[in-house]
């Protein structure tokens, strides 16, 4: 990455996308879970958020930031409206980072890294839980799901 605009946009060709997964997911289907121990299909969305969001904290900070748990949502329309506010605020804390923060090597749970190293590991992270969420989409009998990278 040469440049904070750069990665956001490269994140947002995928956080978009998440907002499109949603376009079909009823109410019903947010507590849907694979497997017992997994997360719900609405706690992977909000994990989605959150990470990212702690991550670009963590970076703003120069130190290991966790991120506010998230009450459940109770309707899709709740998720949705969570999921737009989380990218806003992520979003505007991405915007805020100088280069100064994002070359600036902070301790993540052991190791040493740059905030810029930080943010890719977010965005691939993003990605990973992406992809289940679309196989949680699938198994809940959603048919029509988007690419998964938007253009812009």
């Amino acid at each position: 990455m040469t440049n904070i605009n750069e990665f956001i946009a490269g994140w947002k060709s995928h956080r978009n996308v998440l907002h499109d997964m949603l376009t079909d997911v009823t109410t019903e289907q947010l507590s849907y879970k694979p497997w017992e121990k997994g997360m719900s299909l609405a706690g992977l969305v909000l994990h989605i958020t959150g990470a990212m969001d702690m991550f670009a904290k963590t970076v703003q900070n120069g130190v290991y930031t966790p991120g506010a748990k998230p009450a459940a949502p109770a309707t899709i329309e709740e998720l949705k409206s969570a999921v737009a506010t989380a990218t806003e605020q992520t979003e505007a804390v991405l915007r805020s980072l100088t280069p100064e923060q994002l070359a600036a090597p902070i301790d993540f749970f052991g190791n040493s890294l740059p905030g810029v190293v930080l943010l890719q590991n977010a965005k691939d992270h993003e990605i990973h839980h992406k992809g289940q969420l679309f196989v949680y989409l699938r198994l809940v009998g959603i048919e029509k799901l988007p690419f998964f990278v938007s253009k812009g």
